[in-house]
């Protein structure tokens, strides 16, 4: 098609979660852009909204502010532990060079306003790297990513809308086919950023690829439905990682609600209805869905004591799921049995255990060593229930987001970002770590901006 013909945006990005990066970068590099999105409802139903906003950045101005001497090696050797050196190297490399870019971009350039976690870590994070907003919560990271995007007069957003096909010309991408309310029509552009989310709201697809999971409750947008595989396998992508997946052991009932892993690091601890503990809580909110469903059939509470209650209270997440009225207070243990349902006997052996672990006297049978300090005075409990989040397995991209084919090789002009792409969490629920889902969405945004709207060579 030549330049004369055409009629269309330069980069067309289905998904307007965090695919919205790409559309902002694309504009400050002079792209126009055209955004679809299947949710007219997208503010608060996709999986940038529903996350707890961290993203990680190793090496920013940040973390040398705090003190904090990171960098993308030692990200990379973080990524590589947790995954078991099962990640995708290339990826892992090309997300952790550019994360702290990233932040310092959002910070700067949209003028977001970012600061360092250093409160707590995140498990499998040997340094503070995660960054996030106010009230550290992925609502309130989107709208300010959104307030951007509506001052911008190059990105156009077409919603309700669901691209449904991506037309090519000898190979490369050409156009998309888009079915709105009022019909299909087809659209020229000459590049395609797919940020579909994964395939986690699609249940013939979680039971084939992540049957041990798919008896849990899905958290996330309802628009993750594979439809990325499904466009890439009509253009011979190839895909990568499809039983990665991030679990989540402390969604809030029955609010639904995210109590927030913060509970754990600060002290907390996951009890079964006999009140016993079923694992080491600190290796991971992800892997540990699983031990929730197999060990305490999907329904655990998270004990705490005021303490943890005031350290979580900078997560806006958490004080929804207590004013909501998810956090249960008692006095003695056999209040909070009576409140909860919990068997009392049990609960007071475990809360005895745990403060003799906690404080120095006892070693934790589950190999847990992360303890701030015994639970103190008044003890709460949240009733929680075992999650899938999304997916992180998708469609195989390299270190510039092209979508690759089977041999290797780009399709010209194909982009993928977030659940739509092979991740950087190697296999199953165990390789996750704190913001592996947005650096993937908004790193891979970013980076496949830049390459759609670099001059040709």
């Amino acid at each position: 098609m030549s330049d004369d013909e055409f009629a269309g945006p330069d980069l067309v990005v289905a998904g307007a979660g965090g695919g919205l990066i790409a559309a902002l970068r694309a504009a400050q590099l002079g792209q126009s852009v055209l955004v679809i999105e299947a949710n007219e409802h997208f503010r608060r139903g996709n999986n940038t909204a529903m996350s707890t906003a961290m993203i990680p950045g190793a090496g920013s101005r940040f973390q040398a502010d705090a003190g904090v001497q990171d960098s993308p090696e030692a990200f990379v050797a973080d990524i590589m532990a947790k995954t078991k050196d099962t990640a995708d190297p290339v990826l892992a490399g090309a997300l952790a060079e550019v994360s702290a870019r990233l932040v310092e971009w959002m910070a700067d350039d949209l003028s977001l306003p970012l600061s360092l976690v250093t409160d707590f870590q995140y498990p499998g994070h040997s340094f503070h790297r995660c960054h996030t907003v106010p009230g550290r919560i992925g609502t309130a990271l989107l709208d300010l990513i959104l307030e951007r995007v509506e001052a911008e007069p190059l990105i156009d957003i077409y919603a309700p809308a669901r691209l449904v096909d991506v037309l090519t010309e000898d190979g490369a991408v050409a156009g998309v086919v888009v079915d709105t309310p009022a019909g299909s029509e087809e659209i020229p552009a000459r590049a395609v950023l797919l940020a579909t989310n994964g395939f986690g709201n699609n249940l013939e697809l979680v039971s084939q690829h992540l049957p041990e999971i798919a008896g849990a409750q899905y958290y996330g947008s309802e628009e993750s439905r594979g439809d990325a595989l499904r466009i890439g396998a009509g253009l011979g992508a190839d895909s990568a990682y499809l039983d990665a997946y991030q679990g989540h052991a402390a969604l809030a009932m029955p609010s639904a609600t995210l109590a927030g892993w913060a509970t754990v690091m600060h002290g907390g601890f996951l009890v079964n209805r006999a009140g016993e503990r079923f694992g080491n809580e600190t290796v991971g909110y992800s892997e540990y869905a699983v031990e929730s469903l197999q060990h305490a059939d999907g329904q655990a509470w998270i004990v705490l004591d005021e303490r943890i209650h005031e350290a979580c209270g900078s997560f806006q997440d958490f004080r929804n799921t207590v004013e909501s009225g998810g956090l249960k207070w008692a006095e003695d243990v056999d209040g909070l049995a009576a409140a909860t349902g919990i068997d009392a006997d049990g609960l007071r052996q475990t809360l005895e255990q745990t403060r003799r672990i906690a404080a120095g006297d006892a070693e934790d049978s589950f190999g847990r060593t992360a303890w701030e300090a015994p639970l103190a005075g008044r003890i709460g409990a949240i009733a929680v229930q075992p999650a899938l989040f999304h997916t992180q397995g998708g469609l195989r991209v390299d270190q510039h987001a092209r979508v690759l084919r089977a041999d290797g090789a780009p399709i010209p002009g194909l982009y993928a970002s977030g659940g739509a792409a092979n991740g950087i969490s190697g296999h199953g629920a165990d390789g996750y770590l704190a913001g592996n889902g947005l650096l993937p969405a908004l790193g891979l945004a970013l980076l496949a901006a830049e390459h759609a709207g670099a001059p040709a060579a």
